[in-house]
């Protein structure tokens, strides 16, 4: 395990993972999650091999210790039309160049917690992926148990847009995962609630439109003297009512 507790307030500065962090970014990850990673996803970390990573440090450590991991985040870019939330997007799916951030593994040693590391973390793939034009969200999956997890997610704007079942394979047990997304660059979900209710209320006015019209062109008959006005409705083509029901249809609105 990586160090007891933290007597002091802790000097934090956050860099890119490197070489010389191998060996205990490999004991963290063990330390801290059930799944075992293959040594491939260590080397591709340190190395940046599509994947980019910070490392939070605490440049207060004594004995030769200040430059050593005590939290981490790595994440890789995907493209959007193959990942699996393209089905919860709205993008231009002629667009093929649409790209998300993944979130791959986030942790902080235990003497680290509550010091605000695993926040300013997700803070760098926030602004990561927001500095790339093509991105349209940054992603990730939480095991169900986790709670510490979910609730700093929420806390930091994630949307929770599904649950998937057995997700997870444990030590021959399966648990579910909540998928997180936090959307950047106008990214969205293909149907909001406020764009629901907005669809809606716009066509219940051109009902009632259309009924007022109706009457008033019955009364335009039966009095013959009344000059006739022009009408104009502002009706929802057939065409466009099947393009927002397959806009909104299978998917969980946010």
């Amino acid at each position: 395990m990586v160090n007891p507790k933290v007597p002091r307030r802790p000097t934090l500065f956050y860099r890119p993972i490197q070489p010389s962090d191998l060996e205990i970014l490999e004991q963290i990850h063990g330390d801290l999650f059930p799944i075992r990673y293959e040594s491939e996803f260590f080397q591709n970390v340190v190395n940046g091999r599509e994947i980019v990573s910070w490392a939070a440090v605490d440049r207060s450590r004594p004995n030769g210790k200040s430059d050593e991991l005590v939290g981490f985040v790595t994440a890789r870019i995907v493209l959007a039309k193959e990942s699996e939330i393209a089905d919860i997007l709205r993008y231009d799916s002629s667009k093929s160049d649409q790209t998300l951030v993944y979130i791959l593994t986030l942790g902080v040693v235990e003497a680290y917690r509550n010091c605000g590391i695993a926040s300013s973390l997700i803070r760098k793939v926030i602004k990561y992926a927001s500095s790339i034009p093509t991105c349209q969200a940054v992603y990730l999956h939480v095991i169900s148990y986790n709670n510490p997890a979910i609730h700093l997610y929420q806390k930091m704007s994630f949307k929770c847009i599904r649950r998937l079942q057995g997700f997870y394979l444990i030590n021959g047990q399966h648990y579910d995962s909540y998928l997180f997304v936090y959307y950047v660059n106008g990214g969205r979900s293909p149907c909001s609630p406020l764009e629901l209710v907005t669809s809606m209320v716009g066509y219940m006015r051109s009902g009632f439109k259309t009924v007022a019209a109706k009457l008033y062109k019955n009364e335009d008959r039966k009095v013959p003297k009344w000059p006739k006005c022009k009408e104009t409705h502002s009706l929802i083509s057939t065409q466009n009512k099947r393009n927002l029901n397959a806009e909104c249809g299978g998917c969980e609105c946010v």
